[in-house]
């Protein structure tokens, strides 16, 4: 996912705002990302208790336009988007052919013939070269990312933090869970969408990368008093860990398909074809032979990416994908694939932590659900 220093990088339009707050930045998917600002700590509570600023406009957005534009989306992805009424989203996963994932997305029907569709910025060639290849003949296909910033404002006074922005801000709050609008906000036009990465309430906001700024500081003056505080990749991390949220190139990518990684709810083998539907058949027919479980450890010890998973008699059976301290729950937690046998909640195993062999047990998830 990351990027090594010697490479290019690309810049928000943000970037100076996150300077000027003592961000630390570091390279992310080929851009110079905020890691952090007072501390994981902190900007993760701040999410939890009141509200966070993150900077998303590194994600890559893609238009879909054209008469029959609905039917080539359909086909690239999982899920069933021919239930979307205007003014919808949902999330889904785009498969190849042999049923693992691609990148996973949020698609927004805009109106019948015309689409966004949001990727992960790591994925944001590959995607782009994939809905370009299909949409030839059929419909028209624009990467808007470079025109496109976005600012996702999370946590249970986002909405009241949006409020105080002016415009359609006190509007916000009317708006359901995964619906989209236009909006004035901080004095700007905007796209405003209840989505979000953290296992809170809120709203990502699209934007001209020229208006983002004024859109930033806004939110963070009118939010002070709430206890706002801007956040950067690694609270990003914790919160979406402790939701049980997958992150692209961690739980998911080319060598994972979305049965085995618990993302069946986004898969809809009854809504006719589409890329990756007949090896999804077989997988679920079969049954997975692994699951991406979520974990407590027991001893001490905290589960990070790439760590190995044993049995209780020491063999290795899987691979941590994701770990963290959770700064809500107050445990170490992680996600990892295990077989299809050791996946039950209790299942006890052993993770290897540099040559330490530390108790976890199988947890439920989601760690942490908003009330």
């Amino acid at each position: 996912m990351s990027t090594p220093p010697s490479a290019a990088l690309h810049r928000t339009s943000l970037f100076d705002a996150h300077v000027a707050l003592g961000g630390r930045m570091v390279p992310f998917a080929g851009w110079e990302m905020p890691v952090q600002y007072k501390g994981i700590t902190e900007e993760h509570r701040a999410v939890r208790t009141a509200a966070g600023l993150f900077d998303t406009s590194h994600m890559g957005e893609l238009l879909m336009s054209g008469e029959y534009a609905a039917q080539v989306v359909n086909y690239l992805i999982t899920n069933d988007a021919s239930r979307l009424v205007d003014g919808q989203a949902i999330y889904t996963c785009a498969c190849n052919e042999a049923g693992t994932i691609l990148d996973d997305l949020i698609v927004y029907r805009i109106e019948a013939t015309k689409w966004l569709i949001v990727c992960n910025a790591s994925n944001r060639d590959k995607m782009a070269a994939h809905f370009k290849k299909a949409a030839e003949n059929h419909c028209d296909f624009e990467d808007t990312s470079d025109r496109t910033a976005m600012i996702a404002l999370q946590g249970p006074k986002a909405l009241a933090v949006a409020a105080l922005a002016g415009g359609d801000g006190p509007e916000l709050a009317k708006l359901p869970s995964f619906h989209f609008r236009d909006a004035i906000l901080a004095n700007v036009r905007c796209t405003v969408a209840r989505t979000g990465y953290t296992g809170e309430d809120g709203v990502e906001i699209f934007c001209p990368p020229e208006h983002a700024p004024q859109v930033w500081r806004t939110l963070m003056d009118v939010g002070a008093p709430l206890g706002i505080e801007a956040a950067g990749l690694a609270a990003r991390d914790t919160l979406r860990l402790e939701a049980r949220l997958s992150l692209y190139g961690n739980d998911i990518d080319e060598t994972t398909n979305p049965l085995e990684a618990g993302l069946g709810w986004v898969v809809k083998l009854d809504k006719g074809d589409f890329v990756g539907r007949e090896a999804l058949q077989r997988i679920k027919a079969d049954g997975p032979s692994r699951k991406l479980v979520g974990f407590e450890m027991v001893g001490r010890g905290i589960a990070r990416h790439g760590y190995p998973l044993h049995d209780a008699e020491g063999v290795r059976v899987g691979l941590c994908t994701s770990g963290s301290p959770g700064p809500t729950v107050g445990k170490n937690i992680g996600l990892g694939y295990l077989p299809a046998h050791l996946a039950a909640v209790g299942t006890t195993f052993l993770v290897d932590c540099r040559g330490r062999s530390i108790e976890a047990v199988v947890a439920k998830t989601p760690f942490y659900k908003r009330a």
